[in-house]
């Protein structure tokens, strides 16, 4: 289903620093699987996934078909792990222009008061028919405080009530923390309906509960299939973790040896999105104290015509991760012309996946020799199965490999720091 090519990146590293960078490894995922490492009561990301929780799954489902037998538009409200992976996921699975009945919105991940008052302008317009759009409102959040979320929720909500009335009761969902908390004070009060994101799971860790599958399933996504492929993956790698211990032991080797920046990029424009997820989920786990490299996200081709030059020839510290689809649906094939005045005659009969693939193995080729270690991640087919299963493979790695760094993977307490400062010159009591 999902194959780790580290061939384009073994070059760089001795072998005797990445077989000690495998014992490193090796001993970290048994502090994982153990519970012995840091950050050890974060772990309930993967106990979801051994004891699958079926009945909230068709709860989530039955509210998703719900919603989008009523709703025009649904407004994921959240920031950071709150909509990045519910966001990823939709994106990578969803068709490029979706003319489905219920438009997916976001809100509260920016503080911009052009966007939000375009965005009520947009949903005060009238449909074709004349009549009212009808707009459910998902607000994310564990804390309920958290400064652009809180923002948005209030100006939407007001919004809600102006347009709705009471009935906005029935139209605002809240994914919260069990307890306490601002989200769940406004809930008491007007009853709204509530999914749990669990007290031991962390934001960026979160894609795979209601956070990210409520979203998920009202834009039409098969949450069971994604859900079940991390499953499949968690029983995998319980078994024979082989793969993550040479990946997350080929990123700290290459950390060692001077890398400092890892490229996440693909050829698949739909895959994007899913690369700004793991940009999270790597700097947050990984950036403490001095340690980890840079996470970035590239799109090719079309940064290879932009930054292409500083990948191949700049400083040698940038090691590359690409997100590869093998096989994909579409057939879309290049047919000859007569004329050939554009000289492409030689891609006839070729598809447009053929063409994308040789682009990627010509990328690849050349930025490594340009002094570039690349990483493939190659996915048999870009489905709910595979996705699922490649979130749980990154979410493992990046645990492993933090613990290798000797940090805590499921903390981010330099978050604080910008929060404190602008809370400050905001003059919040």
């Amino acid at each position: 289903m999902i194959s780790i090519d580290l061939e384009g990146a073994q070059k760089f590293v001795p072998s005797e620093e990445y077989r000690s960078a495998q014992e490193k490894a090796e001993t970290a995922l048994q502090q994982l699987k153990g519970k012995t490492g840091k950050g050890a009561e974060w772990l309930g990301w993967r106990d979801i996934l051994a004891n699958p929780n079926d009945a909230l799954l068709e709860n989530i489902q039955n509210l998703a078909e719900e919603v989008r037998e009523k709703a025009d538009v649904f407004i994921v409200c959240g920031i950071g792990g709150s909509y990045l992976g519910a966001r990823a996921v939709i994106e990578a699975l969803t068709p490029f222009f979706d003319n489905h009945k219920t438009e997916i919105l976001y809100a509260g991940n920016q503080m911009s008061g052009k966007y939000l008052s375009q965005m009520i302008d947009y949903l005060s317009e009238k449909k074709a028919d004349d009549s009212d759009k009808n707009v459910y409102l998902n607000v994310i959040s564990k804390s309920g405080t958290t400064l652009e979320t809180a923002l948005a929720f209030r100006i939407l909500r007001d919004w809600m009530y102006d347009t709705y009335g009471d009935e906005a009761d029935n139209k605002i969902i809240c994914t919260t923390s069990e307890e306490g908390g601002a989200l769940n004070k406004v809930i008491d009060a007007h009853g709204y309906t509530k999914f749990v994101l669990p007290d031991d799971i962390g934001g960026r860790f979160s894609v795979l509960t209601p956070v990210g599958l409520l979203p998920i399933a009202v834009s039409g996504v098969d949450i069971r299939s994604l859900f079940y492929g991390a499953v499949t993956a968690y029983q995998e790698y319980e078994k024979n973790a082989e793969d993550i211990i040479s990946y997350a032991a080929m990123r700290y080797a290459l950390n060692k040896s001077g890398f400092e920046i890892d490229i996440f990029t693909s050829f698949e424009p739909e895959i994007r999105f899913f690369g700004s997820w793991m940009q999270q989920l790597y700097g947050e786990s990984e950036g403490k104290n001095g340690k980890g490299m840079f996470p970035t996200v590239l799109g090719y081709s079309t940064d290879l015509h932009s930054v292409g030059q500083m990948v191949q020839q700049g400083k040698r510290n940038v090691i590359e991760t690409f997100l590869v689809v093998k096989k994909t649906q579409n057939k879309l094939t290049v047919k000859e012309d007569a004329d050939n005045n554009d000289g492409l005659n030689y891609l006839t009969g070729k598809t447009f996946h053929e063409i994308n693939f040789k682009a990627y193995e010509g990328t690849k080729e050349a930025h490594i020799e340009g002094g570039v270690p690349v990483i493939s991640m190659v996915l048999s087919e870009l489905n709910e199965n595979t996705l699922g299963h490649l979130i749980y493979l990154f979410e493992l790695s990046i645990a492993v490999y933090v613990y290798c760094i000797g940090e805590n993977p499921f903390n981010q307490p330099g978050v604080e720091n910008y929060k404190k400062a602008m809370y400050r010159l905001l003059g919040k009591p």
